[in-house]
């Protein structure tokens, strides 16, 4: 990661999270591979302006992320790495039967965080920060089409949050922000356009 803090070649990153997903908003999901809710040709429209159009553009394979992407540009590179946290035997299940003591475990030191059955917080972020290096590699401007869970983990990281912060970052369904990275490190220029 430090090796990221002396980039002497910008890097301007456009995190885009998936539309609104086809879900019922009292369940748990994470690596459901869900339907779209919201109209994906209007939210490309509403982006095209706000991102680059010689950007590299990756995407997590989850047809919520992934159509949103195609949308967005002729070319996608499709990262399995940037997908959404597995919860496990949570998947699909309302909240009202999670018990809350993992809710608490979760609130309190997610990058400890894991479900029953699921992916430990901890090694979602790492396989989001491996994807990231390959596919910044070379790139000027790089757009991600992903996930809230794997945006705070990224985000967080670049921004140098502790973990236990990184719930405090909430990206918006269908919402672009923008970081450039360069040799001072990264800046915030835009949360949620």
């Amino acid at each position: 990661m430090n090796e990221l803090f002396r980039l002497t070649d910008p890097l301007d990153l456009y995190l885009v999270r998936h539309p609104k997903p086809a879900v019922d908003p009292a369940l748990c999901y994470g690596a459901a591979d869900l339907p779209v809710a919201e109209d994906v040709a209007a939210c490309a429209a509403r982006l095209a302006p706000l991102l680059p159009t010689d950007a590299r553009v990756v995407s997590s394979p989850l047809v919520r992320a992934r159509l949103l992407a195609e949308a967005v540009s002729p070319t996608v590179h499709l990262d399995a790495r940037l997908r959404e946290l597995d919860f496990g035997d949570w998947e699909l299940k309302p909240f009202a039967d999670i018990p809350a003591e993992g809710f608490e475990v979760w609130g309190s030191t997610l990058i400890d965080f894991r479900a029953p059955g699921g992916e430990l917080y901890a090694d979602m972020a790492a396989r989001v920060w491996d994807a990231f290096e390959a596919q910044r590699a070379g790139a000027s401007a790089l757009v991600v089409v992903a996930h809230n869970g794997p945006m705070r983990a990224l985000t967080g990281t670049l921004l140098g949050l502790p973990p236990s912060r990184w719930l405090n970052l909430e990206f918006e369904f269908g919402r672009v922000t923008h970081l450039a990275i360069g040799p001072l490190g990264p800046k915030l220029r835009s949360f949620n356009r």
